[in-house]
């Protein structure tokens, strides 16, 4: 989609120049924006980044806290529900 100004209310389809001042401009832009969020920066980001179990291993956790606990299956149904469904069709000793 190609940029445009208004002028008396027809659009003016931008110059190649304008077209590359807007990309540096908005490169800039996202540049100093991503330096303000400095989230890597911080030393517990990457510790927890390694020492958190696999995404897959937490959820089956989870799983079988709600399977241990009635209220939490009714609570989590649809989840619980799911997950059990893959489960008996693809059993571990099966």
């Amino acid at each position: 989609m190609s940029r445009h100004h208004l002028i008396n209310g027809i659009q003016v389809p931008f110059t190649a120049q304008e077209e590359a001042e807007w990309d540096a401009k908005e490169a800039d832009y996202a540049a100093q924006k991503a330096k303000q969020v400095s989230v890597e920066s911080k030393d517990y980001v990457s510790k927890r980044k390694v020492a958190y179990p696999k995404i897959g291993d937490q959820l089956d956790m989870l799983w079988h806290s709600i399977d241990q606990d009635p209220q939490l299956k009714s609570k989590y149904f649809d989840f619980y529900e799911a997950i059990k469904a893959v489960k008996v069709k693809y059993p571990k000793n099966g």
